[in-house]
């Protein structure tokens, strides 16, 4: 019977409704009247200053993260200089690095007694703060810089596949009307590239309004820090499912003003030298300007964390090595594993369908099961735990209706709800990817195929499996290094006793003890890089 009603269609709507459940859940339970009045004690209060803060936080980290990423993906893309085949996938190496982790180095380098203000104390005779000002790096301001630096590769990304898409001969017609270099950049290549540059801008303010370890570090109270202390603290779902709705509805807002601000934008490009055929050649102080943004840049957002951090593992390796760490490294490693192995099946479900049957129900099954990664990670754990608590609640008074003992907190008490928390968000991820790997495959192959005598079912596997398999091992890196770096959804919903490298890390950060997070922290960098790497080297040949 069910083979009869397509299976095929089915099975992407019950995923898609699997994902979207806890939204779903998370708005209604906004709704719901707070008995306890810790929203409206928070109305009187806080949350004002919380929403300027993150509003502060989001605008900072956009502007800040565009003056890095517009300047060197326009280098790398466009010019011809020494280097800069290395700088084109070093620059997105920072991806790699927690921002709460670049935080802490950053703390304990510029901090009264740090080795900075000792060298400047040594060099000018200083002897106590009243002799000379600093500037105190645990501020809102310290906060914006931190994640700028750590957030800057998702704009580099997209603006450096823009550019090089771009065809150099509209670059060189302006020129040849007259236009300096820095006017042509402004008047013809940078509208071209409005649409990487609205996407990228998004997604490092949806990274903004998500974290959570950096603000909680620095002592900025963001809404995402209200979040999580309204659950922990108050113990109120509901007070945090009514601030996580209107993170959601700021969100939608966000999304929905920057597609209205391009809905009538229609960019076509026709053939042509593109700018990897027309690169400029630097020289003289444009060559040395250019190496030393590029590498200071490279410097300042990776090498000097991850050398501070190789300086304090091998000074207190032997007391950081321990079967603590070893467990938590497997955990974190196994756990990225299950999560980025069934992300990479539900995108292959959602996608297909809409291979199989493209149409309006197939595109709604991929822009569902995306919405959670546009939640950040305290948004969709308070989002999970509301149906899996209520589930736990019903399937217990089941039992023992039915005379059966209780068996407890069977979902939300177990990996199980911490697994579906890493779904909801980075699922996305590979939708995402594996959408744009098929994009590529002719569908006049599948057609080919079906009038060779192949079913369906024969297709997918030997002609578009094996055609999309770099997609694939693209999605599965990608969601395997978000979910070994994930830290506010592992906060909060880990079960007693279960820690991974974030969480472990993140206790010491807490406690404000670099020099036993570095070994934990430099290990999430490591097993995150190589496949990081691995990845941008199939970009490039893909490219």
């Amino acid at each position: 019977m069910i083979s009869r009603i397509n299976l095929y269609k089915l099975l992407p709507w019950a995923v898609t409704c699997l994902l979207i459940t806890p939204i779903l859940a998370l708005i209604l339970s906004a709704f719901q009247i707070d008995d306890s009045g810790s929203f409206q004690h928070l109305i009187d209060t806080v949350l004002w200053d919380y929403s300027l803060n993150t509003l502060l936080m989001v605008l900072g980290v956009i502007t800040l993260s565009c003056i890095f990423a517009l300047p060197v993906a326009w280098f790398v893309a466009c010019c011809e200089f020494p280097g800069r085949s290395i700088l084109q996938w070093a620059l997105m190496l920072p991806l790699a690095l927690p921002p709460y982790i670049i935080a802490i180095v950053y703390t304990d380098l510029m901090d009264f007694s740090g080795p900075v203000q000792h060298f400047l104390r040594a060099l000018m005779g200083w002897q106590q703060t009243s002799d000379y000002y600093f500037p105190d790096i645990r501020t809102i301001s310290g906060a914006i810089i931190i994640l700028s630096l750590a957030l800057y590769p998702y704009l580099y990304l997209l603006l450096r596949g823009a550019f090089l898409g771009q065809s150099g001969g509209l670059f060189q017609a302006a020129r040849t009307l007259g236009l300096s270099p820095m006017r042509a950049f402004l008047r013809v290549s940078l509208p071209l590239s409005r649409t990487a540059l609205a996407v990228g801008l998004s997604l490092i303010a949806m990274e903004t309004l998500g974290d959570f370890a950096t603000v909680h570090y620095f002592s900025v109270s963001t809404l995402t820090t209200a979040v999580y202390n309204t659950w922990l603290e108050l113990g109120s779902l509901t007070t945090a499912a009514k601030i996580s709705s209107l993170m959601l509805l700021a969100l939608v807002i966000l999304i929905s003003l920057e597609n209205y601000s391009r809905r009538r934008q229609k960019l076509y490009q026709g053939s042509g030298s593109t700018h990897t055929e027309l690169r400029f050649v630097l020289q003289g102080w444009q060559k040395w300007g250019v190496l030393s943004f590029s590498w200071g840049l490279l410097f300042f957002a990776f090498i000097l964390p991850l050398a501070v951090l190789f300086y304090y593992a091998s000074l207190y390796f032997s007391q950081s090595f321990n079967l603590s760490l070893w467990k938590y490294t497997l955990n974190s490693v196994w756990l990225a594993t299950i999560v980025a192995s069934l992300a990479l099946l539900i995108a292959l479900i959602v996608n297909f369908y809409q291979r199989l049957s493209p149409g309006v129900s197939a595109k709604a099954t991929i822009r569902l099961s995306s919405l959670g990664y546009a939640l950040p990670g305290t948004v969709v754990a308070i989002a999970v735990l509301i149906p899996f608590t209520s589930l736990d609640l019903w399937l217990n008074r089941q039992l023992v209706e039915y005379g059966y003992s209780r068996v407890g907190l069977l979902f939300s008490g177990t990996l199980f709800i911490l697994v579906a928390g890493y779904l909801v968000r980075f699922s996305a991820i590979a939708v995402g990817s594996i959408d744009s790997s098929l994009a590529q495959v002719s569908p006049s192959l599948d057609s080919a195929s079906r009038t060779l005598g192949q079913s369906a079912a024969q297709t997918i596997r030997r002609v578009d499996l094996p055609l999309i398999t770099r997609g694939m091992l693209s999605a599965f890196i990608l969601v395997f290094i978000e979910a070994m770096k994930e830290l506010p959804t592992a906060l909060l919903l880990r079960p007693f006793n279960f820690e991974t490298l974030a969480t472990y890390a993140y206790q010491f950060v807490s406690d404000e003890m670099i020099e036993y997070a570095a070994l934990p922290a430099l290990l999430i960098v490591l097993i995150g890089l190589v496949p990081f790497i691995v990845v941008s080297r199939l970009m490039e040949k893909s490219s």
